[in-house]
């Protein structure tokens, strides 16, 4: 499998997505800043944001959403960088919308039934225009928050709770025909999934006791920590593996199809993958701990999301 490295000197990237023109947008976690990566390499800030940009996903209007953790502390461990805990000028966490023609910002949530959003992390778009979106909770090192999963319209007009409790939800992910929805939690390396009833309403309960309700789909066999997760067009997860670094390749059955290696600079911190090129079949990665964009030969095609600018499928992932 060929892996080059695209892009180098990013503070802690996430939430790659691929626009129709090849640009690569990802947001900047430790600069609070949404960047944009142009075929050749080359970066530019596209948006101030603030905070700790953990997640990115084009929606229906053509603007970028952006789910924000509010903020969180960098530090290095065996000369990596990594992104946990509760910055000191933390608020909230949010989910903001930036407009790609003039870079405004727009921030569309910050509580729910006035409870504060604690850590955004990851987002995905229904065909209804609705997103779904995680909320990983934060934590001081000793205790810590449950995590939640939320379903609010783009245009500010409205957000609901859909379940808690959950364990450091992160990735998160629709099936190709739109009735399942997918979640992973860091931690545990475990992914759950519930069945999309109409937008915004899901059902679970197969799984005693699963996580936030959901049903049990897999578990990693090894010391893993997930982060965020892409859909491949036939259904497949692609979920970001952490310390055992790669991507996990499993199957809407619960079976590992495959474990990809992803080993440049030896960083530990893969976190997002998304698609775009002829076919969908080059898959854009974040390794986070050394500040990389990667760009990736890719075995299958990935899943062509909801929307796009001017209304164009992006190819882009969670």
């Amino acid at each position: 499998m060929n892996i080059t490295t695209l892009a180098t000197g990013l503070k802690f990237p996430e939430g790659p997505v691929v626009l129709p023109n090849g640009d690569v947008l990802v947001v900047e976690l430790l600069r609070g800043t949404l960047t944009r990566v142009t075929p050749d390499g080359t970066t530019s800030v596209v948006a101030e944001l603030g905070g700790g940009p953990n997640g990115a996903a084009l929606g229906p209007d053509g603007r970028v959403y952006v789910t924000n953790n509010g903020g969180m502390l960098g530090f290095e461990v065996g000369g990596f960088t990594w992104a946990s805990g509760i910055a000191s000028d933390y608020v909230t966490g949010s989910v903001q919308a930036v407009d790609l023609t003039d870079g405004s910002v727009e921030t569309l949530y910050t509580e729910c039934d006035g409870q504060q959003l604690r850590s955004a992390s990851d987002l995905v778009f229904d065909a209804h225009g609705g997103m779904y979106f995680t909320d990983y909770g934060k934590s001081d090192g000793v205790t810590g928050d449950k995590g939640r999963l939320f379903y609010a319209k783009a245009d500010g007009s409205s957000i609901r709770m859909l379940t808690g409790g959950m364990e450091g939800p992160n990735g998160i992910g629709l099936s190709p025909d739109g009735t399942r929805l997918y979640v992973n939690e860091t931690f545990t390396a475990r992914v759950w999934w519930w069945e999309v009833t109409a937008p915004g309403e899901i059902k679970g309960g197969l799984s005693l006791g699963g996580s936030g309700g959901g049903n049990f789909l897999y578990t990693a066999p090894d010391y893993t920590n997930f982060d965020g997760l892409g859909i491949e067009a036939d259904g497949n997860l692609c979920v970001a593996s952490m310390v055992h670094a790669g991507i996990s390749v499993v199957s809407p059955e619960g079976e590992l199809v495959e474990f990809v290696d992803i080993n440049v600079g030896n960083d530990p911190g893969i976190t997002n993958i998304c698609w775009g090129g002829e076919g969908l079949r080059t898959a854009y990665i974040t390794a986070s701990s050394t500040g990389k964009l990667l760009k990736v030969d890719w075995p299958r095609p990935g899943l062509t999301l909801n929307y796009g600018p001017d209304g164009q499928p992006s190819g882009n992932a969670e």
